[in-house]
């Protein structure tokens, strides 16, 4: 089963997401990824291989697209494309807050970011060439969920996607 094709607001979070620091690689094939609150930490188990991910963010277990934690992995990884100077020009935005400043209309939150990359010196239309490229390479890659073997409290197995 493959993972919907995320919103592009998804991959600015990315973006900023690695900007702050905010990825940290515990093994070969998990990570875990602080939100851009810092209250909460996303499990990121990839298999690079495979083109397979699984990530347990709200875009990903509720909406079934490929969120920004998983992204800003695969981006680390080399899966996609990945630009050191966006990352630091989107450093430190508050994604949660923006989102719900402009009701979930990602297009609102995408606007302000691009603002303040400006600010920093960011030249925004190479920004945004570079975010609609990252989509157009998912599209491409087709990344699948990873299905976890997780054991229950009863001895037995389940699976998990």
């Amino acid at each position: 089963m493959e993972w919907k094709i995320p919103p592009v607001a998804k991959v600015y979070e990315a973006l900023s997401c690695i900007g702050s620091d905010h990825v940290e690689f515990v093994s070969e094939n998990r990570a875990l990824v602080t939100s851009s609150e810092g209250d909460k930490k996303y499990n990121v188990i990839f298999d690079l291989r495979t083109n397979s991910i699984a990530s347990d963010d709200n875009g990903s277990r509720w909406q079934g697209y490929l969120g920004y934690p998983s992204i800003a992995v695969l981006m680390l990884k080399g899966a996609l494309p990945f630009e050191p100077e966006f990352a630091q020009a989107l450093k430190g935005i508050r994604w949660r807050k923006l989102n719900e400043k402009y009701k979930r209309n990602y297009d609102l939150a995408i606007k302000e970011a691009l603002e303040i990359a400006r600010e920093r010196g960011c030249d925004t239309k190479k920004l945004v060439e570079f975010a609609n490229k990252v989509i157009e390479e998912i599209e491409r890659k087709r990344f699948r969920k990873l299905i976890l073997k997780t054991r229950r409290r009863d001895g037995g197995e389940g699976v998990q996607a």
